[in-house]
């Protein structure tokens, strides 16, 4: 009769500890923030610093397209180009921080923001070569958004996204979800910049997500979804996996136990 008092309590309490609740697994919840008239705040989202090994795609435009033709390093065409031709048009900073551009040659962006690349560019056409009545115009971009994703979700790996900003809710949609047994409290972000690494912790249940400035991904970071405690126990994510996990236990431990005192 203890036995079997032992072995209830034993089945609720391990029910309780080891199975994934809700709250582990939706996102966005209330955690006590004001939810009324919530707005994502872009303007806390610092604009991206170029880096070594980045590839910009660089257009240059003119009321007379024979103009601007020496500094193309493509043919100017309808549609987009994939990830693996911007790999081979796109311009690439080396070590130094440069890229080489038709005519204007080596042009130092490390560290300028993709806009402030754009009017170096267009006011050094219009100071050497141009004047204001040739109507230069100038896009910039990064050659698509690239970020890794590793650890319990559902399609790990290098992606290309090509858009201006990302926040990490639609990169984790974009990469298959996190699965059942992913930490979605304690998702990091490894992020490099000019001083080095730095480790950024995003809770993704909290509702305060949307305000802050973790929200938005910046091009090539790491983002790591840790494993739950309860993928290293395997005891099962849901009540009844735990239950059937704890029960074959006890049950190879009881017959054990009997076979031992039979000996």
């Amino acid at each position: 009769m203890k036995f079997l008092k032992f072995l209830v309590i034993f089945l609720i309490l391990s029910s309780t500890v080891s199975c994934i609740t809700n709250k582990d697994l939706v996102y966005i919840q209330d955690k006590g923030t004001k939810t009324e008239g919530i707005q994502i705040n872009e303007i806390d989202s610092k604009p991206y610093r170029v880096q070594v090994n980045d590839l910009i795609s660089i257009k240059i435009k003119a009321l007379d397209p024979k103009l601007v033709e020496i500094f193309s390093t493509t043919n100017s065409g309808g549609g987009g180009q994939t990830e693996q031709e911007l790999y081979f048009t796109g311009y690439s900073v080396d070590s130094h921080g440069n890229i080489r551009v038709p005519v204007l040659g080596e042009i130092n962006v490390l560290g300028f923001s993709v806009e402030e690349i754009r009017n170096l560019i267009e006011k050094r056409l219009l100071a050497e070569y141009f004047t204001e009545d040739a109507r230069i115009y100038v896009t910039v971009n990064l050659a698509g958004f690239r970020y890794v994703i590793n650890g319990e979700i559902g399609s790990p790996g290098i992606t290309y996204i090509f858009q201006d900003k990302v926040t990490i809710l639609e990169a984790i949609a974009n990469s298959g979800d996190i699965a059942l047994t992913g930490n979605r409290k304690d998702v990091e972000i490894i992020r490099k910049n000019p001083n080095g690494y730095e480790i950024i912790h995003v809770d993704l249940t909290d509702r305060a997500l949307l305000t802050s400035p973790k929200l938005y991904l910046q091009p090539n970071d790491y983002v790591y979804v840790k494993p739950l405690k309860q993928k290293s126990w395997g005891t099962g994510t849901t009540v009844i996996q735990t239950v059937g996990a704890v029960v074959s236990a006890l049950s190879l431990i009881t017959t054990s136990i009997l076979l031992f005192r039979n000996i």
